[in-house]
């Protein structure tokens, strides 16, 4: 992205080429899990803002089985690079709210095709028992393991308001047993929660990077059609965030966080016909190249000072 290689904070693109001698790329898939807060355990319905099919590719069928699922994303993805290596990503509903025997077998499964490399778990903090943690401490000697954590607010009122069923006192305590554990460990976080100004974003930015996390995922709020988010936005329309606001507010974000966090993302990117707001008509790379060279801007200018952060 910059010149000489030389970047004002740590992407996930040059982080995970670090970690292997040739390209990887996740595979998502639906292993059939479920969540505390769907199923009545916590609460019914999910989290306010949650449609899982605004990220499920669609290579990814109901109907498939988890090899067929990582046989139709390798053929998905072998298009760009014929040496190609993968991960496969647990990203539907929690990945480990499940009983112990049958994540064994499911994650077993996945690293027991051909070209798997490792395997991404995306869940809730408060889906990791101890038994559970130590087993993927096992399996963390075994195979490459990130652990993806849903935090989206560090704030307990907004939590509540949003169904997470969890506070950030689990968030904190999950994910510092996860670092105890050795297993690198991605946060992930929602800007512009009904609620949360860009200040209270910035005022959660201290406690966020305080956590031992190694890699995190910036969001923006987007307002999914049929989902409960939906209904309050139509009834009382709260602040989104134009691409400008959430350039400048991202900036600050990274200001204020530990120099040593990897960014894997600072955007998502729903279906177009599922999208109620904001429309912005960007794709992921398109929006990073914008905050690129706005950083670079300011920092000709003088109004920003970032380390830079040698790969």
């Amino acid at each position: 992205m910059f010149a000489n290689m030389n970047y004002y904070y740590r992407d996930f693109g040059s982080w995970i080429r670090t970690k292997f001698p040739f390209r990887v790329q996740k595979i998502s898939v639906n292993a059939g899990f479920s969540c505390p807060n769907r199923d009545g355990t916590i609460s019914h319905g999910g989290c306010s803002y949650c449609d899982n099919r605004t990220f499920t590719p669609s290579y990814c069928l109901d109907n498939m089985t988890l090899e067929e699922q990582i046989a139709a994303g390798e053929k998905f993805f072998s298009k760009k690079y014929s040496d190609m290596k993968y991960l496969v990503y647990f990203q539907s509903f929690s990945g480990t709210y499940h009983d112990l025997p049958a994540l064994r077998d499911i994650y077993s499964r996945a690293l027991s095709v051909e070209n798997i490399v490792g395997i991404v778990i995306g869940t809730r903090p408060d889906c990791l028992d101890d038994n559970l943690l130590d087993y993927l401490a096992e399996l963390n000697k075994q195979t490459f393991l990130i652990v993806e954590i849903g935090i989206e607010s560090a704030n307990d009122e907004t939590l509540k308001r949003i169904n997470r069923g969890h506070t950030f006192e689990c968030t904190c305590k999950t994910i510092n047993k996860l670092h105890k554990r050795g297993i690198v460990t991605c946060g992930h976080v929602i800007l512009g929660l009904p609620g949360e100004d860009a200040s209270e974003s910035l005022r959660q930015a201290h406690m966020i990077s305080s956590l031992p996390l190694d890699i995190l995922k910036l969001h923006q709020l987007q307002i999914i059609k049929g989902t409960r988010l939906a209904s309050e936005y139509q009834k009382n329309p709260f602040h989104l965030y134009s691409v400008e606001e959430y350039i400048d507010l991202v900036i600050k974000y990274i200001s204020v966080m530990r120099k040593d966090i990897v960014y894997e993302r600072f955007v998502s990117q729903s279906p177009a016909g599922m999208l109620l707001a904001p429309k912005w008509g960007l794709k992921n790379y398109e929006f990073t190249n914008k905050l690129n060279a706005e950083i670079e801007r300011r920092m000709k200018l003088g109004v920003l000072k970032l380390d830079i952060v040698n790969e």
